[in-house]
């Protein structure tokens, strides 16, 4: 696993400490003026005050290591939700009134000439729908129940290509999915910001977010539901040098829903009594960074308003924010706060490339890490007690207790690099949950 150096994050924890004490100093000169600025405005953006000891320790998964002839993903077992032919990636899950647990997923094709991961998420992507009577194991694939417009005849709709990432949540009896979506605008006019685009990147610069509302998952499956003609959330700046889709006029300033609004996390604010729902767009600083921003709205379908603040908002040694994706966010009635997750690019959230960080809110607004702020690394406990490393454990989304406490997490998985891949080694894995509150 990557390590980061530790030396920036100790210091600024040690300041954090410092002015909770009142700054109780015994310096002298020009140097203890300069210390005490930088600890004011440490208590400004209090991203290192680390809020909340919660320790999770993941629990053994049902699975085993197999030959790559019998799966490509050279895993299996009944913790693996995998599915020949096809890329499975991100799952949602929620208990139903019946007592099973269903499960809304994105998958794409696999084995299509000139096919691969990273191209055809963007322009294959569909989602299904599983269900089991165990929420770690046993989910058992039914159908697809949503895909883009296009394959009903409609190329013109915001979600007419693909739909992806669901986030599955319930609230006052009704079940709401959020998904994003996309459609290819097509090739842009010569001399345009956007002419050399090509499909995939038309089509990734399109996205946004979209909510179904529906009754049961019967109503579901036989498609007795109303699909969102607009989308529940657009990017209001589109801000880049270069290589864009009707970029924003020269001298814009980001905001966090720049150029898409994708990966939507929803929860009910008690505080407030407000629905809050995050996303991540993307900033170019100049290379590209997730960014998170939230959107308030009065009820779960919309409509809902931005911020211009951004959250979960970290900082790089240079001042550039820390590039973060995937949220998992929702407010815990046990401890009284909004708790997220979040995938860490940069190893400046946990010490650690690409793992799973764990931050704190009391409004949902200004975030901080937590004491423990690893939530998960990339590894995974199997059932004979060995432990693999995976190269990808991201799109976290959990099914939690009645108090807000995790007990099973849902990532998307692969144990190697899958980007130019085609054989359709990636999978879905349900993790049991073990989470300790001090």
């Amino acid at each position: 696993m990557d390590q980061i150096s530790k030396t920036d994050r100790s210091l600024k924890v040690k300041m954090c400490h410092g002015a909770k004490e009142n700054y109780k100093l015994k310096l002298n000169g020009t140097l203890s003026y300069l210390i005490l600025a930088i600890l004011l405005l440490g208590t400004h953006n209090s991203f290192f005050c680390r809020a909340q000891n919660i320790r999770v320790t993941a629990g053994r998964i049902d699975s085993k290591m197999v030959d790559v002839m019998e799966s490509p993903n050279e895993i299996i077992g009944a913790s693996i939700f995998q599915i020949p032919n096809y890329f499975v990636w991100g799952a949602s899950v929620v208990k139903g009134d019946d007592g099973k647990y269903h499960m809304l997923f994105s998958l794409w094709e696999s084995g299509k000439e000139g096919g691969s991961f990273a191209r055809d998420w963007v322009l294959q992507s569909k989602i299904g729908y599983a269900v089991s009577d165990y929420p770690d194991r046993d989910f058992e694939f039914q159908k697809i129940v949503l895909k883009g417009t296009r394959y009903h005849g409609d190329y013109s709709s915001w979600d007419a290509q693909m739909v992806h990432n669901p986030h599955i949540k319930k609230f006052n009896g009704k079940y709401y999915l959020y998904y994003i979506g996309s459609k290819d605008p097509g090739e842009q006019p010569k001399g345009s910001k956007g002419e050399n685009l090509d499909q995939r990147s038309r089509v990734q610069q399109s996205l946004c977010i979209g909510v179904l509302e529906f009754e049961s998952f019967e109503n579901l499956l036989s498609g007795n539901f109303d699909r969102p003609k607009r989308p529940l959330l657009i990017p209001r700046t589109r801000v880049k040098s270069d290589h864009i889709l009707n970029g924003s006029p020269i001298g814009t300033k980001a905001k966090p829903d720049n150029i898409i609004v994708v990966n939507p996390s929803v929860d009910y604010n008690p505080i407030n009594q407000k629905y809050m729902l995050y996303f991540k767009g993307n900033v170019y600083e100049p290379e590209w960074k997730g960014v998170h921003g939230v959107a308030i709205g009065n009820n779960p379908n919309g409509p809902f308003r931005p911020l211009d603040s951004f959250v979960f908002d970290v900082r790089m040694p240079n001042g550039t924010l820390a590039s973060t994706e995937d949220p998992f966010v929702w407010y815990s009635h046990k401890i009284q706060k909004f708790l997220a997750i979040v995938k860490d690019f940069s190893g400046r959230l946990t010490g650690h490339k690409k793992t799973l960080a764990l931050l704190s809110s009391s409004d949902g607004i200004v975030w901080d890490l937590t004491k423990n702020p690893l939530f998960m690394e990339r590894k995974l406990l199997l059932t004979d007690g060995s432990i693999i490393e995976v190269d990808r454990l991201e799109r976290p989304q959990l099914l939690l207790n009645d108090e807000g406490i995790p007990q099973y997490l849902y990532a998307a998985s692969a144990l190697g690099n899958v980007n130019a891949k085609n054989d359709g080694s990636s999978f879905n894995v349900q993790i049991p949950l073990e989470v300790i509150v001090e």
